[in-house]
């Protein structure tokens, strides 16, 4: 049986690494990022965000959809 060990770097936080950056929901490049092409919000072991800014990502992207400046869904094709 094979053990597949693949512990790579973990990543870094973002908004950790960069006091700069603020999680906004109004800034919708910035939250674009963390949804999916299906507008599912990534977890953060995708991401490599921390459990802190996960969940204000998680409210931020939540109000931007309530007033319209993401979708809930995709576009039907």
């Amino acid at each position: 049986m094979l053990m597949n060990n693949h512990r790579g770097r973990k990543k870094a936080c973002r908004f950790c690494a960069d006091a700069s950056v603020e999680i906004d929901y109004k800034n919708q490049k910035l939250l674009q990022y963390y949804v999916s092409e299906r507008a599912k919000i990534l977890p953060g072991r995708t991401t490599g965000t921390c459990a802190f800014h996960q969940r204000e990502l998680a409210l931020a992207i939540k109000r931007a959809r309530q007033i319209s400046i993401l979708s809930y869904t995709t576009p039907e094709s």
